[in-house]
């Protein structure tokens, strides 16, 4: 079977996350370089990730590298990794913001750039992330990319790069809104007398269960609400109140604010 060489630059949370998964693929070969040795000797020590003693160490070794940085340091990053490329790279950039044009211009154009926005529910093996082809990727770079991610939840692939703000918006801050709304329904429950642990356990496996009916059923959110949704009961009493304080209203304009945030901030 052919091994498929992995390198990450920057081992950081989401890194170590997506090592976690591939780790238990039989055809996976990792390799991984952190500036920071404390980070590199963690992740090795934890996962079988052979740790590069350079960036262009690890572009000899890896035909794809995963460029799992923060934004500010992408830049410099690529001019370090810029004489080591050739067309036989792939690189996937998960750094927010970093459009696809940008890392072509500071690398160069025969190299193979796939955009790449997980999310944090990774670390428990849900994450959602979206994909969307940049310069010079081909549909059998993108099914590579798929299939890596894969191991830390469910993709999707966009057709226009444009569309990462709206996916940002969604699924990269998203968790933070559902920890939210968590946090609310738990609160609510506090208040008529349950213990937070038991009002806590309550509204997060409710979210979680409504998440999977949705994902595994064929109905949509609107037909799931019609079904518990009793006319007089206690559902219906509760709806009423979210309708009357326009709660979807919020929701949207929370995803516009998020989504306009992300084109502002894009290189």
């Amino acid at each position: 079977m052919n091994r498929l060489h992995t390198g990450f630059i920057g081992t950081g949370r989401i890194a170590r996350a997506l090592i976690a998964g591939l780790a238990a693929k039989e055809n996976m070969q990792l390799y991984g370089f952190d500036t920071l040795p404390a980070a590199i000797e963690s992740v090795s020590a934890a996962y079988p990730v052979d740790a590069a003693p350079s960036i262009e160490a690890l572009a000899g070794k890896a035909s794809v590298i995963i460029l799992s940085v923060k934004p500010y340091q992408i830049e410099g990053v690529l001019g370090e990794l810029k004489p080591f490329l050739t067309d036989k790279h792939l690189l996937l950039s998960v750094a927010a913001g970093i459009s696809s044009e940008f890392i072509r211009r500071h690398t160069c154009d025969k190299v193979k750039v796939i955009r790449v926005m997980p999310n944090t529910p990774a670390f428990a093996g849900e994450g959602m992330t979206a994909l969307c082809r940049g310069a010079a990727a081909n549909d059998g770079d993108v099914a590579l990319a798929e299939e890596l991610f894969r191991a830390i939840g469910r993709t999707v692939v966009l057709d226009d790069e444009r569309l990462m703000d709206a996916a940002t918006a969604v699924s990269g801050s998203g968790p933070a809104y559902m920890f939210h709304i968590i946090a609310s329904l738990a609160e609510g429950g506090v208040q008529w007398g349950l213990s937070r642990e038991d009002a806590l356990l309550l509204s997060a496996q409710t979210m979680l269960g409504a998440a999977k009916m949705v994902l595994t059923g064929s109905k949509s959110p609107e037909e799931l609400i019609s079904e518990v949704t009793t006319p007089g009961g206690t559902t219906e009493a509760g709806l009423k109140v979210m309708q009357e304080r326009n709660i979807r209203e919020i929701l949207v304009d929370t995803v516009a604010a998020a989504a306009t945030r992300s084109r502002e901030l894009m290189k």
